[in-house]
């Protein structure tokens, strides 16, 4: 029964996430707002020129509670730690503001952070400011940027964000192999599938 519940959760998020438009920021673009101030968890006041490395800048869209992305945690941590293995920067940001009096507080990322052994920012993007600039909805959301600050990839992390078991493509991590190989990203683009990011009103 509880599989089922869960199933049947999963499902609803995946229809309400599909109703928004994949309307991001398109292939080629430079790196938006790259100065805007964001509190991680460290208690640091950072910004995306912080994070950004030699060879590049993941910026994930992510939170604390949704489903799926507690069904991506590992693989979550994995292609960070990763992309930090090849100078690649990574930032988390949690752009629910709807939901920051809640599970999604700051108080909540601190520990959240700890629990996954984050070593990299985890940030709070106030007022959204981040994800409406980067015309993210989902969590978890990935944007990689190449060592020029372009954007080579933008989607979900591989091509089975439900079921970790189906995976035949981990989309996010071959295209940082192509990008540090100075190749053309070869799958540019895949849907994010996730909860909507909870914006105020």
């Amino acid at each position: 029964m509880k599989t089922k519940l869960i199933t049947l959760l999963l499902g609803i998020f995946a229809l309400s996430s599909s109703v928004h438009a994949q309307n991001g920021l398109a292939i080629g673009s430079a790196l938006p707002k790259a100065t805007i101030k964001m509190k991680d968890v460290s208690g640091k006041v950072v910004c995306l020129d912080d994070a950004k490395e030699s060879n590049g800048l993941l910026v994930m869209f992510s939170c604390n509670t949704c489903p799926y992305v507690i069904k991506n945690q590992q693989r979550t941590k994995d292609i960070c730690e990763y992309a930090k293995s090849k100078n690649i920067g990574v930032i988390i940001l949690n752009a629910n503001e709807g939901n920051r009096a809640n599970e999604d507080s700051f108080a909540s990322m601190k520990e959240y952070a700890k629990a996954q052994n984050y070593k990299w920012f985890y940030a709070v993007d106030s007022n959204n400011d981040l994800a409406d600039a980067f015309g993210a909805n989902r969590t978890p959301e990935c944007f990689l940027f190449d060592k020029n600050g372009k954007l080579v990839y933008h989607g979900a992390i591989d091509d089975s964000p439900s079921d970790e078991t189906k995976v035949s493509r981990h989309h996010l991590q071959e295209a940082m192999n192509e990008t540090l190989a100075d190749k053309p990203v070869t799958v540019k683009e895949t849907r994010s599938v996730g909860c909507v990011i909870k914006r105020k009103g």
